[in-house]
């Protein structure tokens, strides 16, 4: 019998909106492979690093001091000419010059569909979903969204006191285009009356009614979290005030939710999504996605992945309906 087949040569990136825990996933990814015997590349800023040449050879020691901090050691970067199928086919012969035969993407759902492009070419790929939105199809947990989720609710709690204080309505927005996931989570953790999500309908004056019957029966404050992608709070907040003719207040917290140290979750899942990718690039597996389902770490087909929509849990919407 013949050894089983194994690659001698991975490559670690990070792509798309950082994400705490990228940095726990890649160094997981670079120990797992170099206990393995594997040489192991990075490929800074994303696929431009990666059309760039600007990749290097990691050590155990390259990964040091890293599973607490939040962002990318490798950095991450937009890339229109990785668009392209000559970019691609550039990006490709720049990871065989160094004899790199497959490649573990750590990003969202862009980030996935350009490796499932690269994978097209003949290039193995192991995709880690790490975006703070929670909303890549297949796991119901992304690298870095639980931070995030913790960011908002801390925010919310501070918020609350002065909102409290001044018998405020304040108006909350937190990232989401296209995913509510991280707006309902934190609104339900952190107690808001009302959240605005891009999934689910919401009628702002019936909002405004039920908010002036509330201060009327002697409420102190409203707190309202709404996802980027549900509108402008800003432009909300106007109406709101205007209608309600209380004092309101609105707090934009933009790229503070991207940062910060990660989470005892995030670090832990990031690095056993980490070790699972390596292992299984290594032994051959390829174009695949590793995430969570029930606690446990599942395969996804990597086109499945980036071809399907993952849709918020009606459950959530409910509860939180109901706990307002």
């Amino acid at each position: 019998m013949g050894e089983p087949f194994m690659l001698k040569c991975i490559a670690v990136m990070t792509s798309g909106g950082d994400s705490p825990g990228m940095n726990a996933a890649s160094r997981a990814v670079v120990r797992t492979a170099l206990h393995e015997g594997v040489e192991v590349w990075g490929i800074n800023n994303g696929y431009k690093g990666m059309l760039e040449d600007d990749m290097c050879q990691l050590s155990s020691r390259s990964v040091s001091d890293l599973i607490q901090r939040g962002g990318t050691f490798l950095g991450t970067a937009r890339s229109k000419e990785f668009k392209t199928i000559e970019g691609r086919k550039k990006g490709l012969a720049n990871l065989k010059k160094h004899g790199i035969e497959g490649l573990v993407i750590i990003g969202g759902d862009g980030s996935l569909t350009g490796g499932s492009l690269l994978s097209d070419l003949g290039m193995p790929i192991v995709g880690l979903p790490g975006t703070i939105d929670n909303d890549v199809w297949g796991t119901d947990y992304t690298i870095g969204a639980d931070t995030a989720a913790n960011t908002i609710v801390d925010a919310i709690n501070k918020l609350r006191d002065t909102a409290s204080a001044h018998r405020r309505i304040i108006l909350i927005e937190v990232m989401g285009r296209k995913s509510g996931w991280l707006a309902m989570m934190s609104g339900i953790a952190g107690g808001a009356e009302y959240v605005l999500v891009p999934e689910v309908k919401f009628d702002l004056d019936q909002i405004c009614e039920e908010i002036k019957e509330s201060y009327a029966a002697g409420k102190r404050y409203s707190i309202i979290v709404v996802a980027e992608g549900a509108g402008s709070a800003v432009e909300m907040g106007k109406i709101v005030a205007e209608k309600t003719d209380i004092d309101t207040r609105v707090s934009v917290l933009g790229h503070i939710q991207r940062g910060g140290s990660p989470t005892v979750e995030d670090r832990m899942k990031a690095s056993m999504l980490g070790e699972r990718a390596a292992l299984a690039l290594i032994s051959g597996t390829s174009n695949v996605v590793f995430g969570f389902d029930a606690g446990k770490v599942v395969s996804i087909n990597l086109y499945d992945a980036v071809n399907h929509k993952k849709t918020l849990d009606p459950e959530l919407v409910r509860l939180a309906r109901v706990l307002a």
